[in-house]
């Protein structure tokens, strides 16, 4: 896989990604899997291009400058509901003249993966130098306690940073409680019944199971949390 960089705002640090399959969900020697994370599905996900890092609170104060005075630019910005999330991927295309929107849950863990079928991008462990989490499996503190600025820990081989904790991250579908039904193209799954949308990546205070690959829950579209944000995304081409 062969990712490039694309640097300056408003265009902000973006990965591109091309075009490539790999089975969403849970692998069998996945201990902590849970149903959400099942079955796993066979996804051909089209190229498109996602953040390398999530959006910092510097950079959507240019879209809302009151947001959160007190935050350090670099922190990635939090307290953002999924619908805040969409008006700032509009107003962000409106000013670059990219169509950005949010990740489907297909190409967030795709991009997460970085080819790997492993718990994490790090293998079947993740360690404190690898991700911002609060407390190791043990129930020991290990982490900060809090957020820290984006680009603090080593991209996946694809130039991704903190898709491990740190924040959780917004995407675009609507929330199902399995991959059953799930987009085999990778595009956004809908649903009119269920007005909660998926998170993905855990978070500053999570354990580590909580932070793996194929994690994922949903959260009510209007809600705010002080540990969930977003990345942004767009496509690239209509090819398959």
């Amino acid at each position: 896989m062969h990712a490039s960089t694309d640097i300056g705002y408003p265009n902000p640090a973006m990965v591109m990604i091309p075009s490539g399959e790999f089975k969403m969900g849970a692998g069998p020697e996945d201990k902590f899997a849970n149903h959400t994370e099942l079955p796993s599905v066979k996804i051909r996900v089209r190229e498109f291009a996602i953040g390398s890092f999530a959006v910092t609170v510097g950079e959507y104060r240019a879209f809302q400058p009151d947001h959160a005075p007190e935050d350090h630019e670099h922190l990635p910005v939090v307290h953002v509901s999924w619908n805040e999330a969409c008006q700032f991927c509009e107003w962000l295309s409106a000013k670059s003249g990219k169509n950005y929107r949010l990740p489907t849950e297909a190409e967030w863990e795709f991009a997460c993966r970085a080819g790997t079928t492993t718990p994490f991008h790090t293998g079947h462990q993740l360690s404190i130098q690898d991700a911002n989490y609060f407390y190791s499996e043990s129930g020991l503190r290990v982490g900060p306690g809090s957020r820290v600025e984006v680009g603090s820990y080593p991209p996946n081989c694809w130039g991704i940073h903190e898709a491990h904790g740190n924040v959780s991250e917004w995407c675009a579908d609507s929330w199902h409680p399995s991959h059953e039904g799930a987009s085999l193209n990778g595009l956004r799954r809908e649903s009119n019944e269920n007005p909660m949308r998926v998170i993905r990546g855990g978070s500053w205070d999570y354990l580590p199971r909580l932070l793996r690959s194929s994690w994922r829950d949903g959260v009510p579209a209007g809600n705010s949390r002080d540990n969930l944000g977003f990345r942004i995304a767009y496509s690239l081409s209509s090819k398959p």
